[in-house]
């Protein structure tokens, strides 16, 4: 199927350039292959239940949230062990290990990719549910 997205030149060059250089044979091919990245990462999200270990790795302006990023942190402490941070001129990366609940570490990730000054929210899950334990992904 033919569709059409409207992309800012300045990602398109971006997105163009790691194709390239990553040796996909057309855009196509690497749109495909990001579509794909990009369900993968979130149907794990939405599909794991009961109790994981999860690091979630965000980038974010400094100035604009900071209080209300805090805050938000704090209301899940419980799932929260520990956290990392370092500057980035104006930036900041911050990386959050979590260990409970899938369904609380998921609203999290909700409440985190709601902030409009967060660029991203990356997450990486170490230990799925008992049943999966034994599939290699």
């Amino acid at each position: 199927m033919r569709t059409s997205f409207n992309i800012p030149d300045d990602l398109l060059t971006k997105f163009d350039h790691t194709w390239e250089h990553e040796g996909f044979d057309s855009r196509s091919r690497a749109v495909r292959e990001a579509m794909n990245e990009y369900i993968e990462s979130h149907t794990k999200l939405e599909e794991v239940s009961g109790e994981i270990t999860a690091v979630l790795a965000f980038d974010y302006e400094h100035e604009p949230n900071i209080g209300d990023l805090h805050s938000t942190q704090h209301d899940f402490q419980d799932v929260i062990e520990t956290t990392s941070h370092t500057h980035q001129g104006e930036w900041c990366l911050e990386t959050i290990f979590c260990h409970g609940d899938a369904s609380q570490v998921r609203e999290l990730v909700y409440q985190l990719r709601d902030f409009d000054t967060v660029g991203r929210v990356k997450i990486l899950i170490l230990s799925p549910q008992e049943d999966d334990c034994h599939h290699t992904h």
